[in-house]
């Protein structure tokens, strides 16, 4: 089945739903990016800040980037100039350098918080006490160019669909707690998406509650590690 066909089959899927779909991206050519645009995808997520800028650079400029892969401090200064929304932000410290990036450019740019929800030592995000403490302080509202506009999270790697509906669950308990708390009442706060779900998982997430889930190889097929 062509790109297209499977961003259509994908977007009949969300129809009626409340998420939105992330098409992503990596390691694919910039030709097979160009085919999902013109079949209608307008939010692209990339893993790597290399990668996302080298096809920024090629695409149509109505692309919403997201970046949904680790980012680390030193990369910021490369993307802040376009990027329209992180997902991955696992610390104050990565918070306050896209601030100070986004600054420079005048920018305001979106951000989620990730969490730590999976059963693995391999991946990055706050715990639920930490987001929870951080939001309210007056470091975040002091930071006037970025917006906390939800929570990101990764469902552990395993076959075992009850565990991930459960984690998703969780997640989403934890997201409504927070909007319920704070709403967007905070400076710089507006609790408004949750990112969860992939193509392995996508449905569950959605039925958990995702605004935005990133599928990538459903839609664009086997990574092309050459690339």
């Amino acid at each position: 089945m062509s790109i297209k066909l499977n961003f259509e089959r994908i977007q009949k899927t969300l129809k009626g739903k409340s998420a939105r779909l992330i098409v992503v991206t990596k390691t694919h050519p910039v030709a097979s990016l160009q085919e999902v645009y013109d079949a209608g995808a307008r939010i692209f997520g990339e893993n790597t800040v290399q990668e996302m800028v080298e096809k920024w650079e090629q695409l149509p400029k109505d692309i919403h980037w997201h970046l949904i892969g680790h980012l680390q401090s030193n990369k910021v200064k490369y993307l802040a100039k376009f990027v329209d929304m992180i997902h991955s932000v696992d610390s104050l410290k990565l918070l306050e350098e896209i601030n100070k990036q986004a600054a420079k450019h005048n920018r305001v740019i979106d951000c989620l918080l990730q969490i730590y929800i999976a059963k693995e030592e391999t991946k990055f995000g706050f715990s639920e006490a930490e987001a929870e403490a951080l939001l309210p302080t007056g470091i975040v509202g002091s930071l006037k160019n970025i917006r906390i506009v939800g929570l990101m999270g990764m469902a552990t790697n395993t076959d075992n669909q009850d565990q991930i509906k459960q984690e998703f669950a969780n997640l989403k308990s934890f997201f409504d707690r927070l909007s319920n708390q704070f709403g967007n009442t905070l400076p710089n706060v507006d609790l408004r998406e949750l990112s969860m779900g992939m193509s392995s998982d996508y449905p569950i997430a959605i039925a958990q509650g995702s605004t935005l889930v990133r599928v990538g190889s459903a839609i664009m097929g086997a990574r092309n590690y050459e690339a």
